[in-house]
């Protein structure tokens, strides 16, 4: 027996306004930014005035929810695709104002010329030009009296047929009564089959992620303040990049007295940008830290009020649910916990955002922080169990591919055993005597310039206030914050003369961080005469071309940047060799800044 999944229906457009209007449908996007530029929304009134396709919009019902007195509700149907379009045919139909980018309020009005039929975004000339209606949200005003508006057309245009201007804006009035094509999906489907249907249906190819659905249940709702809760999300995830966008959003006047308002106030001075989260960022730490699943669908389930052991939708638990997540979304937000982590990861040595990568990894170490900042754990502790656990995922890649299940796990693992007990249980399994020694230079073995293991061994460096390649006075965390030049070992125009492939040159374990007129001094000198001419200028008390005048300093120096000994006279025939005794070496630089940790 085949299960219907979902219904294909034909809503005259009206009535999908309708429903809106009263609240039968959330449209989640409505509080966010309008996306669509003007011109975007004159195509699509155009299309719809000319009879052409415009696609079909997806809703997914609600769940019947048991009240407390025991009686079900039917929850409002969510629009899960086809958002922009519903808001357009708000904006230019209803004359509704829409959220713009910069998060405030604005209207796109519509013009219509019935003499060309001919559609346009309003603009003072138009305004002006007596062949244009202004603004086409007039015409579908309750008390319009459309002949009188054809005469009036007629008598501000002479030689204009009046049964013709007549017969046009019908048409476009009529507008409202065309269908769109709505697939209604069950209540009963959980997200990841929502998800897979809206990925065949949408010919886009775009996808939804369960974090989409969770913010679609917030704004769908009100009663229990999801609406303010998905705009604080929104929000704080808006000013962490746009800091400027503050006095813009303190103007939406019954956000700005909420405590999440306050909560974000901070933000508004903020320049740093290490760890610029995503809605998705925030709602997984939020979810995982709070509710202990690794997965976003079961956050979804509990703000939809289900009850994992019985399968039925109960409002006591959405309240639960909605009341949690909005203590957990205070505490990510919350200036202390967000200016303390960061301040970790900094002084594990990551001091610019290019060094961090995967978001998970740092998601899932502000979890760590979180957890234990609510065990009251102290400072140094946090400190250190943070630094290491970021460090560690980061090295072994921990939630690539299957994070959320790699969530779970670990959220389980440390309530059951403690952060401290757990991480050095997965130190010994996963960052072994092999891995330092064998595995990590193996995967030091690569082109890419932000690799991970590169960027952890630059964190290395700046724990260890090591100076720039040759360099006597900036250090590396200085030239990271500045205008960093990566210099190549042996110069790639030296080993490109000698037939060396761009995936050999390029290797990470021939790159430095070194100053500019350094570089440039440098430029294709090959490695066997530069170092041989500096270790000669050191030796005669010279400063050589980064400063370093003594040979004890230009040794440190190069023991900082993991060059081995000898390579005054390595040639080009010993560059392999080079790569390899230079990744043993980065290993091992890694290795003793994390047990320093």
């Amino acid at each position: 027996m085949v299960i219907e999944r979902y219904s294909v229906n034909q809503y005259k457009i009206q009535t999908l306004l309708t429903w809106i209007e009263t609240e039968a449908i959330a449209i989640p996007e409505i509080q966010r930014p309008f996306v669509w530029d003007s011109s975007k929304v004159r195509d699509f009134i155009d299309s719809l005035y000319r009879g052409y396709p415009v696609g079909y919009l997806i809703g997914w019902r609600n769940p019947s929810v048991r009240l407390k007195d025991g009686s079900e509700s039917a929850n409002k149907m969510i629009l899960i695709d086809g958002q922009q379009r519903m808001m357009a045919l708000m904006a230019a139909l209803l004359g509704k104002e829409i959220i713009s980018k910069n998060y405030t309020k604005a209207k796109i009005t519509i013009a219509f010329n019935p003499s060309e039929e001919k559609f346009e975004v309003t603009n003072p000339a138009i305004r002006k030009d007596r062949a244009w209606f202004p603004e086409i949200s007039k015409l579908f005003e309750s008390k319009l009296s459309l002949w009188r508006l054809v005469n009036d057309y007629c008598e501000k245009n002479q030689g204009r047929d009046p049964d013709i201007i007549f017969e046009r804006l019908s048409k476009l009035e009529s507008i409202k009564n065309n269908v769109l094509g709505f697939i209604d999906l069950n209540s009963d489907l959980d997200v990841e089959t929502v998800s897979d249907i809206f990925v065949r249906i949408n010919s886009k190819g775009v996808s939804l992620n369960a974090a989409d659905f969770a913010m679609s249940k917030m704004a769908a709702n009100e009663k229990l303040d999801g609406h303010q809760l998905r705009k604080c999300i929104d929000y704080f995830c808006h000013l962490a990049i746009q800091p400027e966008s503050y006095d813009q959003l303190r103007l939406d006047k019954s956000f700005a007295d909420t405590e999440y308002f306050k909560e974000m106030k901070w933000l508004k001075k903020e320049k740093d940008d290490l760890y610029d989260p995503t809605y998705t960022d925030m709602l997984r730490v939020a979810s995982v830290s709070e509710f202990h699943r690794g997965k976003m669908s079961d956050l979804v389930a509990l703000l939809s009020g289900r009850n994992f052991e019985t399968r039925k939708y109960e409002e006591n638990i959405a309240e639960d649910a909605f009341a949690r997540l909005s203590r957990a979304i205070l505490r990510f937000m919350n200036e202390t916990n967000f200016k303390r982590f960061l301040m970790i990861l900094r002084s594990a040595g990551f001091v610019k955002s290019s060094m961090i990568g995967a978001k998970n990894q740092v998601n899932f170490a502000y979890i760590v922080f979180l957890t234990l900042r609510a065990q009251k754990e102290d400072h140094s502790v946090i400190t250190s169990l943070v630094s290491r656990w970021y460090v560690m995922s980061v090295l072994t890649g921990r939630y690539r591919g299957a994070s959320e299940t790699t969530f779970g796990e670990d959220i389980r693992n440390i309530n059951e055993e403690g952060v401290t007990a757990y991480l050095n249980a997965l130190e010994q399994a996963e960052l072994s005597d092999a891995f330092w020694n064998i595995g990590l230079p193996q995967q030091m073995k690569t082109s890419r310039r932000n690799s991970p293991h590169f960027n952890v061994f630059l964190a290395s460096q700046v724990v260890g206030s090591d100076k720039g390649f040759l360099s006597a006075s900036h250090t590396v965390s200085n030239l990271l914050l500045g205008a960093l030049h990566i210099h190549h070992i042996f110069p790639v125009n030296f080993l490109k003369k000698h037939g060396v492939t761009q995936r050999s040159y390029n290797q990470i374990a021939n790159y430095v961080v070194i100053e500019s007129a350094t570089n440039i001094a440098i430029k294709d000198t090959p490695p066997s005469q530069y170092f041989s001419e500096h270790w000669q200028q050191c030796e005669n008390d010279e400063s050589g071309i980064g400063g370093i005048s003594d040979c004890e300093s230009l040794k440190s120096n190069l023991h900082a940047h993991c060059i081995p000994e000898g390579i005054e006279d390595y040639g080009v025939d010993d560059y392999e060799q080079f790569l390899t005794e230079r990744r043993l070496l980065m290993a091992k630089k890694i290795r003793n800044y994390y047990k320093s940790l």
